[in-house]
């Protein structure tokens, strides 16, 4: 029953609630982790929405939850704060500005997958070649080699 920890607190059902708050009663600071997930779910989704119109108010708020993070004293919550602060600048142009690097992760991941089950080239050379091919062709549904 632990995925009701990790799914949003809207999205449970009558049955998984009763759960939750069974298991939240046993725990007082697992209570409060939970709370402090659900605020930072919160803020997650409002910088999301707000975009780059208001970075400030975004800003804003995650301050808000690390002040929250600093009340509930919980030493787990506090590292990743940690880890937040120290990547805030690139974590806030996220929501600033529309790039991902899904496109190469993706180009990047088949690349190894090519790897791996290239046991038969003898030449580096063919091994690129099928490489760049095959990325340039991905779309249009050929297979090389």
């Amino acid at each position: 029953m632990r995925y009701v920890f990790h799914w949003n607190s809207e999205k449970l059902t009558e049955e998984d609630r009763w759960y939750l708050n069974r298991y939240l009663g046993l725990s007082n600071g697992l209570k409060v982790a939970y709370e402090l997930k659900e605020a930072f779910s919160q803020w997650f989704n409002e910088a999301k929405e707000n975009g780059q119109g208001s970075i400030l108010q975004t800003t804003k708020l995650l301050q808000e939850f690390y002040q929250k993070v600093e009340q509930a004293n919980l030493p787990e919550f506090k590292k990743a704060i940690q880890t937040l602060q120290n990547w805030q600048v690139e974590i806030l142009n996220s929501f600033v500005y529309n790039f991902s690097n899904g496109f190469l992760e993706g180009i990047n991941n088949l690349t190894k997958v090519m790897k791996r089950n290239a046991f038969g080239f003898r030449s580096f050379k063919r091994f690129r070649a099928k490489i760049l091919l095959t990325h340039k062709y991905k779309k249009m549904g050929v297979h090389i080699g």
